[in-house]
């Protein structure tokens, strides 16, 4: 089982509402570059991605890197890895996008969960990993041995009708939920034994109006997704999991409720 399950802010990007959702407005928002963190009784301290931290904004990088920093130009904050989680046992990877492994490699003895595939075909992307996101110098040298792939944990229904989903515990508690769309190997992840079912959706959307109001942004912001139709495929499935009952957070919407920071099993 669970427990102290939160949603700490790694960093901040600003943005204009009209980038994150169709016919928005021109104001700016800041979004949050969320990770999660929670207590499992085998697992121990588990984190939820990474979030930014100071291998994206300083140092030695590659140019490709630089000028992915220089264009979103986070803000970071006191919530970074790995100094507010120093002993954390387990990740689990959502997807591998720069804003979810960057302290990845501050890691080195911590068990990762992924989805294998993906990784292996963005490692042999070559150029197109700028446009998606992806750098290998986030990722530990040794990543293809040490991460378990999440497709290989055991199935088992997700509930309220998010369909089929892999068990990465063996208890039920945490099933990793295929949410394709934004890129190859995105999950959710949702947490079975709250009262009322949980699913972390990480980047499914920016934001939560945007899947319930059917109002996926367009342009800029619909460029890096890998599959834009899989992507309406799945907010319809998150919207339906919220009509039946169930509770949504995102990594990046900014006007997360304050009950849904921190959930104690």
């Amino acid at each position: 089982m669970i427990h102290r399950l939160s949603f700490p802010n790694s960093a901040i990007i600003r943005a204009p509402e009209w980038l994150v959702l169709k016919g928005g407005r021109g104001r700016m928002l800041d979004i949050p570059v969320r990770y999660g963190v929670f207590e499992h009784h085998t697992a121990g301290t588990c984190l939820i991605d990474t979030g930014y931290n100071h291998r994206v904004t300083t140092g030695s990088r590659s140019l490709a890197l630089r000028i992915y920093a220089a264009l979103l130009r986070p803000r970071l904050t006191t919530a970074t890895l790995p100094d507010a989680q120093p002993d954390a046992r387990t990740i689990i990877l959502t997807h591998l996008h720069a804003d979810h492994v960057a302290a990845l490699r501050d890691y080195p003895d911590a068990r990762i969960l992924a989805d294998k595939t993906a990784l292996e075909h963005y490692l042999g992307a070559g150029p197109i990993r700028l446009r998606h996101g992806v750098f290998a110098e986030l990722l530990p040298p040794d990543a293809l041995d040490r991460i378990e792939d999440i497709n290989a944990c055991p199935a088992r229904p997700a509930p309220l009708g998010l369909g089929p989903a892999r068990d990465l515990f063996g208890d039920g508690s945490v099933l990793a939920v295929p949410l394709p769309g934004h890129m190859r190997g995105h999950v959710g992840l949702c947490f079975t034994q709250f009262e009322t079912p949980l699913l972390y959706a990480a980047d499914a959307q920016w934001l939560h109006e945007a899947v319930m109001e059917d109002r996926q942004p367009e342009g800029p912001a619909a460029l890096i997704l890998d599959d834009a139709d899989l992507a309406r495929s799945t907010a319809r499935r998150i919207r339906q999991f919220t009509q039946q009952g169930g509770d949504v957070i995102y990594c990046h919407d900014p006007d997360i409720l304050p009950e849904y920071g921190s959930v104690t099993g």
